[in-house]
């Protein structure tokens, strides 16, 4: 009998979550001007075969394609009234790649609009989108809801009150600290992780990020905020350069799983990738932390 995933995360060694899931379908022939989301419905083996490009090199828990599919975000392309279906969608194909061995996570990424006082998203509107979206992943068949790449505290805490008013599942938050390890709203590490512990979160962390080395003071810096916190680890494989209108990520599956084993002996719980990690990618850092 597989453990629930919040008893996995007190069960010993490293959970290793799953790498890029943009970069893998544009590989697959994503259409400019199409969104991921919309493969959920329209080319839901795709989506399956990305899940599956993960699981079949180690990864123990995968997330949805559903980054975008809040309903903000899904009405710049009119699908908003298909929320719940798109949702849904994402969470029965994950749970369909991952069977009943392995963990699904129901993503929810930011929805775009800056909240008021910096822009036109009002918090009571946040947090409706969010719980829209958490209650559509719930019924899909997600075991968490993962909460990541968010650069506004507030957003995020609309995210995690959102969740919780349609959902019982765990819940995980990480944050991107792209700007000199602080978030593009200037939100810190450590106010971050004291933010999210306190409303009850199962698990915090980064995602995302520029470099390695700033994924490891972030993580650093959550620790010392909140010792007793679940920490996760989610990094690109570097910076991106441009060859021929395409993004390049130049660090090796190799350098990922050495910073891999550096994050678990730092504590860190769950580890991954984020932009430009492949499978090779995680088939290093499973190896590495296992």
């Amino acid at each position: 009998m597989r453990l629930s995933f919040q008893e996995r995360l007190t069960a010993p060694g490293a959970v290793v979550a799953d790498g890029a899931t943009g970069t893998m379908l544009m590989a697959a022939g994503l259409p400019t001007g199409v969104l991921p989301e919309q493969w959920n419905i329209e080319e839901p083996e795709r989506i399956i075969a990305l899940h599956h490009a993960y699981l079949d090199v180690g990864s123990e828990l995968v997330l949805t394609n559903t980054f975008g599919g809040s309903p903000i975000k899904l009405s710049l392309a009119s699908l908003d009234a298909r929320t719940h279906e798109i949702n849904r969608a994402a969470g029965e194909l994950a749970r369909q790649a991952a069977g009943e061995d392995r963990y699904v996570a129901g993503d929810i990424g930011p929805t775009g609009q800056l909240m008021q006082p910096f822009g036109p998203l009002t918090y009571e509107a946040a947090v409706d989108a969010f719980a829209r979206q958490a209650a559509a992943l719930t019924e899909g068949g997600a075991d968490v809801i993962w909460i990541e790449t968010m650069s506004d505290i507030n957003e995020a805490k609309a995210a995690i009150e959102g969740a919780m008013q349609t959902t019982d599942l765990p819940l995980v938050v990480t944050m991107s600290f792209e700007h000199h390890r602080h978030t593009q709203m200037g939100n810190k590490p450590s106010d971050a992780a004291k933010t999210f512990w306190d409303m009850g979160v199962s698990a915090i962390g980064g995602n995302c990020g520029k470099t390695l080395d700033d994924m490891q003071v972030v993580v650093q810096q959550m620790r010392e905020a909140v010792p007793e916190a679940v920490l996760v680890a989610k990094p690109n494989a570097g910076l991106p350069r441009m060859v021929n209108d395409q993004a390049v990520y130049d660090t090796s599956p190799g350098e990922m799983a050495d910073f891999a084993r550096r994050f678990v002996d730092m504590g860190v719980k769950i580890v991954g990738g984020c932009c430009g990690s492949t499978p090779a990618h995680l088939a290093a850092i499973a190896a590495a932390v296992r």
